[in-house]
């Protein structure tokens, strides 16, 4: 099975056809709208977050163009560290102030123009109001670390389970059903409802957003691209359980406008691996 290698710009250039750009991920217009975003924009928005608010959100403005700008590199049309001219001219801004009722309001500002607005909600963080992220269908997904005493079967775990994806279905372009099963299959190894800033299911998001907007299969983000290595990529795995395969089966179809899910993929290599049917020695 062939991987495609991604295409790597010469220095700064990029290819603004394939790239996915401020528009495609925020409401914003003018030439903002058309530029590609970049890493080192990324990087400014999230200083800037840690700053003012002592923290980076997890589903705030820099976390949404570091999956983006993430994929862009992966891709290769934009270089690993190069921003662009209009965001390091007119630069990001992260004020705080005070609505009508007296409640705190965070609004994030890329080259002047609004991108998201966040309120406190309680003592442990903020809460997006509303979310800038690119993510559509599950978004009322929950999850629950898997209860005390779940069978092991022969020790798969769910990092290893999403590699043996990458082995069965590699060439298979990233969808918005891929995307949502490995969010959930992210959380689930994690065994909280806390998904990483720049983990994997942020990675599978931003590549299915991008290969949304590309027409030919040839130019798309694939199941290998994203989930080759996936265990290194988990701070924490655990084995798959049927609980996890279901709670990742169930996001898939949620995301799948026929509704079936792809065979050898995520959530059919999941249920594999929790009914003990992939061997350990399969993978190494």
């Amino acid at each position: 099975m062939s991987q495609r290698q991604p295409r790597r710009p010469q220095g700064d250039q990029t290819s603004d056809q394939e790239a996915i750009k401020y528009g495609d991920v925020f409401d914003v217009t003018g030439g903002l709208a058309s530029k590609p975003v970049a890493p080192r924009d990324a990087e400014t928005m999230r200083i800037a977050e840690n700053q003012v608010l002592g923290k980076t959100l997890d589903a705030g403005a820099a976390a949404v163009m570091q999956s983006a700008a993430d994929v862009n590199v992966m891709s290769g049309v934009v270089g690993p560290s190069p921003g662009n001219k209009m965001v390091e001219r007119e630069g990001v801004a992260v004020p705080k102030s005070r609505d009508l009722q007296g409640k705190v309001v965070v609004t994030e500002a890329i080259a002047g123009q609004i991108v998201g607005q966040y309120t406190p909600s309680d003592v442990r963080g903020i809460t997006p109001f509303p979310s800038p992220t690119p993510v559509r269908g599950d978004v009322g997904w929950t999850t629950s670390p898997t209860p005390t005493g779940a069978v092991d079967h022969n020790g798969i775990t769910i990092g290893e389970a999403l590699e043996a994806t990458a082995i069965s279905v590699g060439d298979k372009p990233v969808d918005q059903g891929d995307a949502a099963a490995i969010r959930v299959a992210e959380v689930r190894a994690a065994g909280s409802n806390v998904t990483q800033r720049n983990g994997l299911g942020a990675t599978a998001q931003a590549a299915a957003t991008f290969n949304d907007r590309v027409s030919y299969d040839y130019n798309k983000m694939t199941i290998s691209n994203v989930l080759s290595d996936a265990s290194s990529k988990f701070p924490q795995d655990k084995a798959v359980t049927s609980e996890d395969a279901d709670g990742v089966r169930g996001a898939d179809l949620r995301n799948k406008l026929d509704m079936i899910p792809t065979p050898g993929g995520v959530a059919d290599t999941m249920a594999t691996a929790a009914r003990g049917l992939i061997p350990k020695g399969a993978l190494s």
